[in-house]
């Protein structure tokens, strides 16, 4: 199997990722388990959420499926951030940003009200610096999550691929979840992997990958 878009791959991401050639994928925007037992207000939970025995190997097969000199930006649980770290840099990706999603709501009660969210922004090799680069600050809306229990708003990942993929390039998530990566990626005119262990949720992703069909303007609405 190559690792060719555009299309989203039912299966375990360690597995489906192993049979790709290496150095295939340009940029990778992921949103893996957070591993701390989610479930949502009507009981949705996520594969993979409470053990961590895929995490080294899922990003090993990153890095490994990574271009030399591209990125890599993978949200991320807070309260497992060691487990993360450690993944990321047994990998062999550098950590050099942090990005934060402010929202206008807040999606969970503890000693404080949770009203963001944020990834961090990896490299392999040395990539060159943006001649203008985006702000660590996006933009977030609520997608409701119709489709996905942590479905995030494809209008918020745009500027991530359009700042760290080039046009023609791949594209990967690994853990794809509803496709709003692939989504955002096939409005750019990128080409698009997604894996997805989950089977209706990837049934659910390649069917809504035929709703994005055109190549984003600057300032045009994004349907979520």
């Amino acid at each position: 199997m190559q690792a060719r878009g555009s299309r989203i791959v039912h299966g375990n991401c360690v597995e489906v990722m192993a049979q790709w050639p290496s150095e295939s994928v340009n940029f990778i925007l992921t949103d893996p388990p957070y591993l701390v037992g989610y479930t949502d207000r009507s009981g949705r939970s996520i594969a993979g959420d409470k053990k961590d025995d895929w995490l080294k190997p899922a990003f090993a097969e990153m890095f490994r499926l990574l271009e030399r000199d591209s990125f890599c930006v993978s949200f991320y649980g807070w309260s497992a951030v060691d487990r993360f770290f450690d993944a990321w840099k047994s990998a062999g990706f550098t950590i050099v940003g942090h990005l934060v999603f402010p929202k206008r709501y807040t999606s969970r009660t503890g000693f404080l009200r949770a009203q963001h969210e944020c990834a961090y922004l990896l490299m392999k090799g040395r990539p060159a610096r943006p001649d203008w680069p985006i702000g660590d600050v996006l933009e977030w809306a609520y997608t409701g999550n119709k489709l996905h229990p942590t479905q995030k708003p494809v209008g918020s990942l745009i500027p991530l691929i359009e700042a760290f993929s080039r046009k023609g390039g791949v594209v990967l998530d690994p853990f794809a979840g509803s496709g709003s990566t692939c989504a955002a990626a096939k409005l750019l005119g990128r080409r698009y992997l997604g894996v997805e262990l989950d089977a209706t949720h990837q049934t659910t992703a390649s069917d809504r990958m035929d709703g994005y069909s055109q190549v984003v303007r600057p300032g045009k609405q994004v349907q979520e």
